[in-house]
Parts: C-alpha cells; structure tokens; sequence
C-alpha cells in the first residue's frame, strides 16, 4: 500500500490519507532514509523502504520539541 500517499491504520486509528515526504538529508544510495508524513493531530515517520511496514504516529508536541532539540543539536 506503499507510495506517497497512503490510506493507514495506526493503532487501530484510521488515520485517513497521509503525503508522505522523504527527508532532505536521505540520499539515494539506500542506507538510512526516513519518511515523514503530518497528519491533523500527529506525525507520523516511517522508513521510506519499508512502505508498508510499521509508522511511528509522534503528537504535535512531541515533534515540537523534537525539532526543537534536532535543531540545537545541528
């Protein structure tokens, strides 16, 4: 069901359709590339080559704070 957008269940919580972006910093040699996807009350992260695999669903506080903190650590 993979691709760049995706009807989900997370959690037992449909979780409607998802524009998933890959990040700036995934190259296109394979290796560690991740894929982000904003939902109206959460973020959800997935690894970009395993579409279909598990999403981690993140609250907006949560990813808040943790770009903040991606920030400061730069």
């Amino acid at each position: 069901m993979g691709g760049l957008h995706d009807t989900r269940e997370v959690g037992g919580r449909y979780v409607g359709e998802l524009r998933w972006f890959k990040s700036s910093h995934s190259g296109s040699g394979g290796g560690d590339c991740v894929e982000v996807a904003a939902g109206p009350e959460a973020v959800h992260v997935r690894d970009s080559k395993e579409a279909d695999g598990p999403i981690l669903r993140v609250g907006q506080n949560g990813w808040a704070a943790f770009l903040v903190l991606a920030a400061e650590q730069g």
